[in-house]
């Protein structure tokens, strides 16, 4: 199992019931918390799983008001410039330009708990050590695939392996029940992935993860 630090200015883990308005979870998903670890190594033979984050700072809220682009380029445009070899695939900002507020969290801080486990199409010379040593290697070196980030993008984060035998800082003395989460998205099947929820909870600045096959997770 490895422990990551995680922190940044602001995050937004964005609510899918929220429609126009980007809206945060009070505390980090399952989904984003593994897409951190992703971003430093990903291979299709592995994939992570989030055992447990704990939360380091208070859970602090900032409201922003900010320029977004309310469209994007046409597939269809796409493919008949591809076929006629010419086309205009410019998207003119100023048109499409809308005004949105937020309300996203600030100056967070968080220690990722996780492992990861071989897929079924890991071939022999793809051993879970071999792995191990590249992760390792990888988040001491602070070299990634992407940049981390804490649920959007624009909000990058710094990231540190820590020894989760020797933790210094204890999680934020904070129950509460967050109700329910998006877990992840099923990409069982991949042409129509489907959201996957369960029901969280904050107990003394921890939230536990339940395992994605268990009961807790819900369609």
């Amino acid at each position: 199992m490895y422990c990551l630090e995680v922190n940044g200015d602001f995050a937004c883990f964005t609510r899918p019931e929220m429609k126009v308005e980007r809206v945060s979870y009070d505390v980090m998903t399952p989904s984003s918390a593994r897409a951190v670890f992703e971003s430093i190594l990903w291979k299709p033979a592995i994939r992570w799983h989030i055992d447990k984050i704990e939360v380091l700072k208070p859970i602090r809220w900032v409201s922003i008001r900010r320029n977004e682009v309310g469209a994007v380029i046409s597939v269809r445009n796409a493919q008949e410039a591809m076929n006629k070899g010419t086309g205009c695939l410019g998207l003119n900002i100023e048109d499409e330009r809308q005004q949105r507020a937020g309300l996203f969290l600030r100056d967070v801080t968080y220690r990722i708990h996780a492992h990861f486990e071989l897929q079924p199409n890991a071939r022999e010379n793809n051993p879970s050590a071999k792995f191990l040593d590249m992760f390792e290697r990888r988040v001491e070196k602070g070299q990634c695939v992407n940049q981390p980030y804490l649920g959007c993008r624009e909000f990058a984060c710094d990231f540190r392996l820590v020894d989760s035998a020797q933790l210094q800082t204890d999680p934020v003395a904070e129950t509460r029940d967050l109700g329910w989460m998006l877990y992840d998205m099923d990409y069982s099947n991949a042409t129509d992935p489907q959201p996957r929820f369960f029901r969280a909870a904050l107990q003394d600045g921890v939230l536990r993860v339940p395992a994605w096959s268990s009961e807790e997770v819900r369609g």
